[in-house]
């Protein structure tokens, strides 16, 4: 299944993997923002996330007065996270593009060019990445930052080559949703398998079921491609958002 069918799959759950997704998408927003004016300078403004999903992270900087622009490889998440916003009286400009060519689409740069969420992973090889982050900084004025997030795969244990990762049991009225993923190694890369169990009162359960596949990428390797992409002062920064973050800077 391809990373986008993946996604379209998920567009309508995604929300249940947070206990509250409102409240995640507010500390979200605080932490990244946080970031951003450590990073950035006093007045970054202009945001682009390549990689928005439903708008988990797009949501909540637009609410704190950013200007957002959006794309995802999902058309059903870029529509949800479309209707999120309208929801929620947003302006987000959102759109279905490839982060391979971001710029293409785009055709302008912003002050931050955002990735969160281990999006990156998606693709499958240094060179893929590569062609991404070549992206990312011409998507990224100069004087401007890149934050890409990513799990931290050195610090995970990685030998099991089946795994189980629980995500949590929802209950949304006379609704029970109960989430979690199967992890199939074969490294560098490894399958995920996305469950989610719906059941509704007596009813017998609904299972549905998504499958893509991640490349166990270490930190210090996605860092040395945002050098050769062209970033500079690039390292991680720990403690603040839910991931590592990898920033990098385009010079003026």
């Amino acid at each position: 299944m391809s990373t986008s069918a993946f996604y379209d799959e998920l567009s309508s759950y995604y929300h249940l993997v947070f206990a509250d997704w409102q409240a995640s998408i507010d500390r979200q927003a605080r932490a990244l923002d946080s970031i951003i004016r450590s990073e950035g300078g006093p007045e970054p403004h202009t945001i682009l996330d390549c990689s928005c999903g439903i708008g988990t992270q797009s949501l909540g900087l637009a609410a704190r007065g950013y200007e957002v622009t959006a794309s995802d490889l999902s058309p059903a998440a870029v529509e949800r996270a479309r209707l999120e916003a309208r929801q929620r009286g947003l302006s987000l400009r959102v759109s279905v593009a490839d982060m391979r060519s971001l710029y293409n689409h785009h055709e302008r740069t912003f002050d931050v060019v955002l990735s969160c969420d281990n999006s990156v992973p998606h693709l499958l090889c240094n060179e893929d990445i590569l062609t991404a982050f070549r992206q990312f900084y011409q998507c990224t004025r100069p004087g401007g930052i890149c934050l890409v997030s990513v799990r931290d795969y050195a610090a995970m244990d990685l030998s099991d080559r089946t795994q189980w990762h629980p995500y949590a049991v929802r209950d949304v009225g006379d609704v029970r949703y109960v989430l979690f993923q199967v992890w199939d190694l074969k490294p560098p890369l490894y399958d995920t398998t996305f469950y989610v169990i719906e059941h509704r009162g007596s009813s017998p359960a609904t299972v549905h079921s998504t499958r893509t596949t991640y490349y166990a990428v270490p930190i210090p390797v996605l860092i040395q491609l945002m050098k050769e992409a062209g970033f500079e002062d690039v390292r991680r920064i720990e403690g603040v958002f839910f991931q590592p973050i990898i920033a990098g800077h385009r010079q003026k």
